[in-house]
């Protein structure tokens, strides 16, 4: 077992993150390396220090955690990896070492951590049913798609986003199908919550 465990934090909201490396550093066998919001610091701060362990949230401006978590582990796979996030099922466990919902109690992250790294072992918070076989990035839904799914999301009906883009309605249930397909949803509802955790939807 490791004397301490080096550890690198990413989450794009400020009061989680200073409030996580505070819990973390209560424990003498972990070492907070570097707490960032931005995966271009994440990338360049790994180039000089790498932890044994990263945590990141999947819902993330410019990048969402799940593109990171491959490219993490395509470039540097002896990291583990712990996703945090308020949104359950997003991602393969192919990809990840861990996944844990924010709302964990402490003792529950630091045990997690700890068989994470020291023991090789994989931990998942109780209900967690991972998304196989999903390829989620940027260019997963076009540019005409992005517009439909904001719009959905205020509200609008199928006649007004005709209306709003100036095509058919037949056009836009066609987007529509191709949508939930893409996001392997069933209902708007799914479709908004994978959305926002893709950073596809304007919030």
């Amino acid at each position: 077992m490791k004397n301490t465990i080096k550890i690198a934090v990413i989450d794009d909201h400020l009061i989680f993150l200073k409030g996580l490396v505070m819990l973390l550093e209560q424990d003498e066998n972990l070492e907070v390396l570097y707490a960032l919001n931005k995966h271009t610091d994440l990338l360049n701060s790994i180039k000089i220090q790498s932890p044994d362990l990263l945590i990141t949230d999947i819902s993330m401006p410019e990048i969402n955690g799940v593109e990171l978590c491959k490219i993490i582990r395509k470039q540097y796979p002896e990291i583990k990896i712990l996703v945090m996030s308020s949104y359950t099922n997003t991602i393969s466990s192919k990809d990840i070492d861990g996944y844990l919902l924010k709302d964990t109690n402490p003792e529950t992250l630091i045990e997690s951590i700890k068989k994470i790294v020291s023991k090789n072992e994989k931990v998942f918070y109780k209900d967690f049913q991972p998304v196989e076989n999903l390829d989620f990035n940027k260019n997963i839904v076009s540019k005409r798609e992005k517009e439909i799914i904001n719009y959905i999301g205020k509200g609008i009906t199928t006649e007004e986003i005709a209306d709003k883009l100036c095509i058919s309605k037949r056009t836009v249930e066609t987007h529509r199908k191709n949508i939930f397909n893409k996001l392997k949803v069933n209902n708007t509802a799914g479709l908004m919550k994978m959305s926002i955790t893709l950073g596809l939807i304007d919030v």
